[in-house]
């Protein structure tokens, strides 16, 4: 566990590389559980305030309270009085904003899969770790990013130390799309989905249930059938214009109309199916 008395260095710099960000990250993430929050937020604000003002803070003065307010305002983006690994990729000055192109081409679905499904052949809803190198040089290539070998290989292991939390060299995809933020687009989240997050018991009866030849995808139809059920079990007007939106948004992760087990995972899931 990270010494919370120390301040990491890192914070004072002009710029942090990726692999500075994720020390950080860690260093107050300390129970590892992918928030910065409580007491953990509080020790954040406090030395970012130390690192940028260079003299102490006082934590019980008002004005540190009513500072830390303002700072949740303009950060937090989704209100939830914590910040995640996206919101801190926006506080802290991060090289190239590396960590941002990742969740760029995370919200972007469409670039994201076709990427992820290069490597992600056997659609097990992973790609090892020795195939992360050149899963990440597509996205970068994509984004237009100009990057070394060196830069290249630095972002790699820093992915890795993100995401292959128990060491088994496999990276999923979704730990991959909740750990770095949305795999949606902003514009059309589908919000009805927040209520209806389903366990992995849920998941398996329902995904079994509509995929009735049970090849392991279900087609547009089939997934306009399982909206409008779920529309309907949790007592929501259906709303046709919304609908197909969502419908939208969710082929979009598709792979030529056959949306796979572990894409419709990402959406209806509360939490990843290991």
């Amino acid at each position: 566990m990270a010494n919370k008395c120390q301040q990491p260095p890192q914070l004072h710099l002009a710029e942090v590389t990726a692999s500075q960000f994720l020390d950080i990250w860690k260093h107050f993430d300390t129970d590892g559980n992918g928030y910065i929050e409580g007491k953990e937020l509080e020790n954040f604000f406090r030395e970012l305030e130390i690192s940028r003002r260079g003299a102490g803070v006082d934590p019980t003065n008002p004005t540190f309270r009513e500072n830390m307010k303002e700072f949740m305002q303009k950060f937090d983006k989704n209100k939830d009085g914590r910040i995640e690994m996206s919101e801190l990729a926006q506080i802290l000055p991060t090289e190239e904003n590396f960590l941002l192109c990742f969740r760029q081409f995370v919200s972007s679905s469409t670039e994201f899969m076709a990427a992820w499904r290069r490597y992600d052949t056997d659609r097990s809803g992973y790609i090892e770790a020795n195939e992360l190198k050149g899963f990440l040089s597509d996205l970068l290539q994509k984004a237009n990013r100009c990057y070394d070998d060196q830069k290249l290989t630095e972002y790699t292991q820093t992915i890795l130390r993100m995401f292959d939390l128990n060491g088994d060299g496999k990276l999923g995809l979704s730990e991959m799309a909740s750990s770095v933020g949305t795999i949606w687009p902003h514009n059309r989240n589908p919000n009805f989905l927040q209520g209806v997050k389903l366990t992995s018991e849920q998941f398996n009866e329902i995904f079994t249930f509509y995929d009735k030849d049970g090849n392991g995808y279900i087609d547009e139809q089939e997934l306009e059938a399982l909206l409008r059920d779920l529309y309907q079990k949790h007592k929501k007007e259906v709303d046709l214009k919304n609908l197909t939106g969502y419908k939208e948004s969710i082929m979009s992760l598709s792979d030529g109309g056959k949306l796979y087990r572990t894409e419709l995972e990402i959406v209806l899931c509360r939490e990843p199916i290991l």
